[in-house]
């Protein structure tokens, strides 16, 4: 994967809280074996009016045209709670959302989505507001990331987010699970060849 450092984009507002995995991908919709082709079925319920997917909702900020090309989502406090699904991120990232800012995450979804090189982020709900309140006025607002110096930056504003050094560095490196341990493949290896055949 390639890693995520500096982002720049917009973003649509969701002024919603507690967005469990059910409603970001409906467990109908979790018969794929790959990762992609979830982001059409994403927060499906919300965004259309028939069970086919044939007339979408245009009251629902996703499917807005002034937020056609966002790929950072605002939105409220315990995002991706209930089920551990990790198709949550991938729904999101296959729509082309990168980049979450909430209060606050369930932690199983955290991790998924650090996992899946996707940027979880959380402020305050008074600097949510803030975000909110400029993006609504003007969509087309740019937001800028910076995952090193752990800023968001929009307009005048620049805001501080903390992250854990081991998911910053994933994240930067563009590392999975996997991809973390295959980083001391060497060590393993040599490790390896010093233990006894019987072991």
């Amino acid at each position: 994967m390639s890693g995520i450092n500096l982002h720049t984009g917009t973003a649509v507002p969701l002024d919603i809280a507690n967005i469990d995995t059910d409603q970001i991908i409906p467990k109908q919709f979790l018969t794929g074996v790959t990762r992609s082709g979830y982001g059409k079925h994403l927060f499906h319920d919300w965004r259309y009016n028939d069970l086919h997917e044939q007339e979408l909702n245009t009251d629902f900020n996703l499917n807005k045209t002034i937020y056609s090309n966002a790929s950072i989502l605002i939105t409220r406090e315990n995002f991706g709670c209930g089920s551990s699904r990790e198709h949550a991120p991938w729904a999101l990232l296959d729509f082309g959302l990168h980049v979450i800012i909430a209060p606050s995450f369930a932690d199983i979804f955290y991790g998924n989505a650090i996992n899946n090189n996707m940027l979880p982020i959380n402020l305050e709900d008074a600097i949510i507001d803030t975000l909110m309140d400029i993006v609504c006025k003007e969509p087309s607002t740019p937001i800028q990331v910076n995952l090193t110096e752990k800023t968001v930056s929009i307009l005048e504003h620049v805001f501080t987010f903390e992250i854990a050094e081991h998911h910053q560095y994933n994240l930067i490196n563009g590392l999975d699970a996997i991809g973390q341990t295959l980083e001391f493949a060497e060590e393993i290896q040599k490790f390896e060849e010093k233990r006894p055949t019987w072991m």
